[in-house]
């Protein structure tokens, strides 16, 4: 099996892909210049108390103030197994300034929320300095494992501080754990020493980026190439490359071709789905996604599937597979939340329990946590997700600007991104000169976002990109011709591209 990461930054936006057998399994997106929050930590003000709901607002130099809970405690941590004694910010009141960390990022009209039981992750510890627990992940089965690596993980911390041993210490040493945990230590008294200085509402501590995060977090066992579309992310993982016995330098590729990477490998369908609600199933059935502000709703059809025998089997065929793929749309997509899907109905009762089994399963394989409810007799489940960073709806879509954001249409990220590629395909193809016909609307904003501007100025320099708006054109309309005479006729208003 071809195990393949695909990592590529354009358009002001960092992508990680992950495919197995040219099947995309996992896809993540982020803005440059705009980290993913979750995990910083801030040196924050406490602005507002709130004793009936046990919960302080805090001011961290975000657009909205940060969420802080005071009662939370280990909950925090209830995703692994294990025991101890959180401390949370005590007898709090306005105007203190104190170290918080994100746990969730803001999202829509919420602000983040925060903790002050902060952790700092490595690839097969978490350190909890201030947090008095000792905790293993559930995925390491094996107990004699599970034991000696509690063992490890408690001889190295101090009085009052926690570990978390995550998935990919199973196969850790003791030397390994005692290397990470002192450089873990290092990077908390660090943190304490900009602390003493900085003003309220400045970072403290600023998480890896997303390469780097999947790096360290989520590259998995048993890859077989690493895809890089942009020199500088390259040379960064290369290096870390280096640092893992189970990955070699040269599995680690630049990719050079002017076309797009992703169009090339047969990814760049597959993400375009992404941004679509209605999901095929291989047996002829199809999903239907809708995210609210409260929780996600997946809908299960029949479609054109009719099965082979009675409608009872032909239902449990459709449930099943549905099942498999809501849990990898869920990944995919980085759906967080409640999530309810309305299954087809089945009448009995050891259909609705397999159907539940097949979720439950194909979750599992899921970093994000994952919790599934028992079907009820309306054939509905529910299950929660833990948000993990941007999801694909946030980054393919936005407000409708026609209907004053009551729907979405695509972002202009995405839509630059599609033009890019249209654009690096005729210039492939040998032509000198690319004309993209665009709604004006967003030719402005495409200018104005300066979203290909580092192609202007990089690998197209060379050649010429000519904008032609139209004002009649629905706004993600777009054409992309190439073209090599010498003297161009364009109408009025085209420009060029930076």
């Amino acid at each position: 099996m071809k195990k393949e990461w695909f990592f590529d930054r354009f358009c002001g936006t960092q992508i990680a892909v992950y495919a197995e057998d040219g099947n995309i399994l996992e896809a993540a997106f982020e803005r440059c210049g705009s980290a993913e929050l979750t995990g910083n930590i801030y040196k924050g003000k406490v602005c507002n108390l709130l004793p009936g709901m046990q919960a302080a607002f805090v001011s961290c130099g975000l657009e909205k103030n940060c969420y802080l809970p005071l009662a939370e405690g280990a909950a925090l941590f209830t995703s692994y197994d294990g025991a101890g004694n959180a401390v949370c910010a005590p007898d709090l009141k306005e105007g203190d300034e104190i170290l918080v960390q994100i746990v969730k990022p803001p999202r829509g009209t919420k602000g983040a929320k925060v903790t002050c039981d902060l952790s700092f992750v490595g690839k097969t510890l978490i350190y909890l300095p201030q947090t008095d627990f000792l905790g293993i992940s559930r995925k390491i089965t094996d107990e004699a494992v599970r034991g000696r690596l509690l063992k490890e993980a408690d001889k190295l911390r101090e009085k009052g501080a926690g570990f978390i041993v995550r998935t990919a210490a199973e196969n850790a040493d003791r030397r390994h754990l005692k290397i990470e945990s002192e450089y873990l230590k290092r990077v908390w008294r660090s943190v304490q020493a900009v602390a003493q200085t900085a003003k309220a509402g400045d970072v403290v501590y600023q998480e890896y980026d997303l390469p780097m995060r999947v790096m360290r977090d989520g590259l998995g066992s048993g890859i077989t190439h690493i895809y890089v579309g942009e020199r500088a992310t390259y040379e960064k993982i290369v290096q870390l490359a280096r640092l893992r016995p189970d990955l070699s330098e040269r599995a680690v590729t630049l990719y050079a071709d002017g076309r797009s990477m992703f169009r090339v490998h047969g990814i760049a369908g597959q993400l375009r789905m992404l941004a679509e609600r209605t999901v095929p199933l291989g047996n002829g059935g199809y999903l239907v996604i809708d995210t609210t502000e409260a929780m996600t709703v997946i809908d299960v059809n029949t479609g054109k599937f009719v099965g082979d025998s009675d409608l009872e089997s032909t239902v449990l065929a459709v449930n099943l597979a549905a099942a498999r793929e809501i849990a990898r749309q869920v990944r995919l997509r980085n759906i967080g939340g409640l999530v309810a899907v309305d299954f087809i109905d089945m009448t009995q009762e050891e259909h609705r329990a397999a159907v539940d089994a097949a979720l439950t399963e194909a979750l599992f394989p899921d970093r994000a946590k994952c919790r599934v409810a028992p079907m009820g007799d309306m054939c509905v489940t529910m299950f929660t997700r833990k948000r993990t960073n941007i999801g694909a709806a946030d980054f393919f879509l936005q407000p409708c600007r026609r209907c004053a954001g009551k729907g979405a249409s695509h972002s202009d990220t995405y839509l630059s991104i599609l033009i890019r590629s249209d654009i690096a395909d005729r210039f492939a193809d040998d032509y000198m000169a690319a004309i993209v016909d665009c709604s004006a609307e967003f030719m402005k904003n495409l200018l104005f976002g300066r979203y290909l501007s580092e192609e202007a100025r990089g690998i197209w320099r060379d050649k010429r990109v000519y904008l032609i708006p139209h004002a009649d054109w629905q706004y993600d309309k777009f054409s992309v011709r190439g073209d090599n005479a010498a003297v161009l006729t364009l109408p009025d208003g085209a420009q060029l591209l930076y």
